[in-house]
């Protein structure tokens, strides 16, 4: 849910951050975190944690210590020390969650990757970084032709300019080593200050700039995955997908990570189950297996020889089978063990169709041809002829 400063004003555009659905105030659903400690008092005798998390444009956080004389709360901007100059962000969290997330990510107070938090950010300074934020479109397109100028095999995806705006870093995703050092004298030259580059993954890609999965929701790299582990196509075998890149694949190219979501369930399900090269051995034939439903615990045989005429089993028939065979007995068939599914009677299950328009038939819109009647017999004489 949006913030009210991204509510529309009068003709249409949005106000306030005008960033669309990304703006610095952490209220987009863009790596939220909500502090369900925020109304809840210290014990007496403990002091407020000193640290508290910054977040910058994207998905960009880190952590910084407060001045003793300083007190910040959620979404207030803020000034933070960096290398030859300042940088500006938006408070995202305080208090004793914030020592939970430094766990989290193995950061120590003591750590390099802790800096400091100068003062909060006067008026001055925020419509500065609103300005800086409104070039950065056309800073990237102007990057963009001139890295095609030097024939460079690089994708500029994002830029971000730092709060004092002497420097900005440019992201990019490249396949091999890209020597871009002609490019930055270029860029340098073109827009006055100082360039980095830093290259990103697609995964990382992807969360930067954010969109819409084949779900219908923001992307989980967006909006609060951040540990992105690999996925492999097994994760899929496991789960009895058909292996088609256009379906398993996310928008950044690689295979969704969803599909780690529920593999733990499945890898234990499959624990109970015989593995695929086990074969029932029948005096009709060999079976072997086809398919399995994990959940309902089914399985489907076929003979060799007959692979049209699949037999369902359950899991436990299966195991009866096969303790069987272990001592070296055989069954008759697989006939003898198929599990018929009942179908659901209207009686004791829910109404599965209801007609509340009145018309059961599907196909009443549609335009019957009228038979043309056929001249014959049946024909009227002609006038002349009963004259005549």
């Amino acid at each position: 849910m949006g913030c009210a400063s991204c509510a529309s004003n009068g003709n249409g555009t949005p106000r306030g951050c005008r960033s669309n659905g990304t703006c610095g105030t952490d209220s987009c659903n863009k790596l939220t975190v909500f502090d369900w400690l925020d109304n809840m008092e210290l014990p007496s005798g403990k002091t407020p944690f000193s640290l508290v998390e910054v977040r910058f444009k994207n998905s960009r956080k880190g952590f910084f210590s407060l001045p003793d004389d300083l007190t910040v709360s959620v979404g207030d901007p803020v000034i933070t020390e960096v290398d030859n100059g300042y940088d500006l962000g938006l408070v995202t969290l305080t208090g004793e969650l914030v020592r939970f997330q430094m766990r989290k990510k193995n950061i120590t107070q003591d750590s390099e990757e802790v800096s400091k938090l100068l003062r909060k950010a006067n008026q001055h300074e925020i419509d500065k970084w609103h300005h800086l934020r409104d070039k950065e479109p056309e800073i990237q397109k102007r990057a963009r032709e001139l890295a095609l100028g030097l024939g460079l095999e690089m994708k500029l995806s994002d830029v971000e300019f730092q709060g004092d705006g002497k420097k900005a870093t440019f992201y990019y995703t490249a396949n091999s080593r890209v020597d871009f050092r002609q490019l930055i004298k270029d860029m340098a030259q073109a827009f006055s200050i100082r360039i980095e580059m830093r290259q990103i993954g697609l995964r990382q890609e992807a969360a930067r700039l954010g969109g819409i999965g084949s779900c219908g929701r923001e992307l989980c790299c967006s909006t609060w995955l951040t540990d992105y582990r690999s996925v492999s196509t097994s994760a899929a075998r496991y789960q009895q997908l058909s292996l088609n890149p256009l379906k398993l694949a996310g928008q950044c190219g690689k295979l969704k990570c969803c599909l780690n979501y529920e593999l733990d369930a499945y890898q234990s399900a499959l624990k109970t189950f015989p593995k695929s090269e086990v074969k029932l051995k029948t005096e009709k034939g060999v079976g072997v297996l086809q398919k399995l439903d994990i959940f309902k615990e089914r399985l489907w045989y076929a003979y060799k020889g007959e692979w049209m005429n699949w037999h369902m089993l359950s899991l436990e028939s299966v195991h009866e089978i096969i303790a069987k065979n272990k001592n070296k007995e055989k069954v008759p068939s697989l006939e003898e063990f198929i599990t018929e599914t009942e179908a659901p009677s209207m009686q004791n299950s829910n109404v599965l169709f209801e007609n509340v328009v009145g018309q059961d038939s599907l196909n009443r819109f549609d335009h019957h041809k009228k038979s043309k009647t056929k001249r014959g017999k049946n024909r009227k004489p002609n006038r002349r002829q009963n004259n005549a």
